[in-house]
């Protein structure tokens, strides 16, 4: 295990860093020339990468409050003694987008969100309400990948949160009710607390899902319109599929460690 583990998770990454280090064009060939950290000062200097920065920052911390409090009040909604009936249905349901093939749904949202004859403006429409601009304006394309990653992956942090619910000591919260809190302080002050290990770990994960967004793009967007959804990940693709090998996988590797650092801090500060 230990050697698959070395030659299939940590090995391509050594590869990845060290063609980081080479000069663009020969960093494929037998003979690559070191160039030291001249593709990193060329990626930092960049101001398209900047912002590809920002908006890969802020479009993950948009994602993952959304995400985790969206999934969390999922959870609590399916857990409800009611809905017993109806659970194991419902956990399907929620789950089911999660294993869907993400190249094939993002492309059914993509004629979702068409301007021509796309479902959704077909029901704003019918409602009365005015279109949605999908992915021809800036500000909508954001939401719209906002969008689709929230039907993506929410489910699988709904059902971490509710495999976590059904583990909760009942009589912590059957005490809190017998004293009189209300429902809204049972649930910050003893139903939250306990589901603290969850939280981290769905936090942990989104942050690492969101911060390497690319599939998404690379189906619905391609970075557009104008650049508005041109995260990291996709900068990386463009220089790499412009034969920029050495900035490519320098902006991957600056990516690598912003995504590592801020989800090992993000553990470390929530597990305190």
């Amino acid at each position: 295990f230990a050697s698959l583990t070395i030659v299939f998770g940590l090995w391509p990454i050594v590869m990845s860093v060290q063609l980081a280090f080479m000069e663009n064009m020969s960093a494929f060939s037998d003979q690559p020339t070191f160039v030291g950290l001249e593709n990193f000062r060329t990626v930092l200097a960049d101001p398209a990468f900047a912002d590809s920065l920002w908006r890969t920052l802020l479009f993950t911390v948009l994602s993952v409050v959304v995400n985790v409090v969206l999934a969390l009040a999922l959870a609590l909604f399916a857990c409800q003694p009611s809905l017993s009936r109806i659970g194991p249905f419902l956990k399907l349901a929620i789950f089911l987008p999660v294993i869907t093939p993400d190249v094939a749904s993002f492309i059914v949202w993509k004629w979702m969100f068409n301007q021509d004859f796309g479902v959704v403006n077909a029901v704003l429409l019918n409602l009365g309400l005015p279109p949605f601009a999908g992915v021809t304006r800036a500000g909508s394309a954001f939401v719209t990948l906002l969008i689709v990653e929230l039907w993506h992956h929410g489910g699988l942090y709904a059902i971490i949160f509710m495999t976590n619910l059904q583990l909760l000591d009942a009589s912590i919260d059957e005490a809190a009710q017998i004293d009189g809190a209300s429902r809204w302080q049972r649930l910050r002050h003893v139903t939250v607390p306990q589901l603290r290990p969850a939280i981290a770990v769905n936090t942990v994960y989104a942050l690492i899902e969101f911060l390497k967004t690319f599939t998404v793009i690379m189906v619905i967007t391609r970075g557009g319109p104008n650049f508005a959804t041109n995260f990291v990940s996709y900068f990386a693709y463009t220089k790499f599929d412009t034969a920029l090998y050495g900035e490519a996988t320098a902006a991957a590797t600056i990516l690598f460690v912003i995504v590592f650092g801020i989800a090992a801090g993000t553990y470390w500060w929530m597990e305190r």
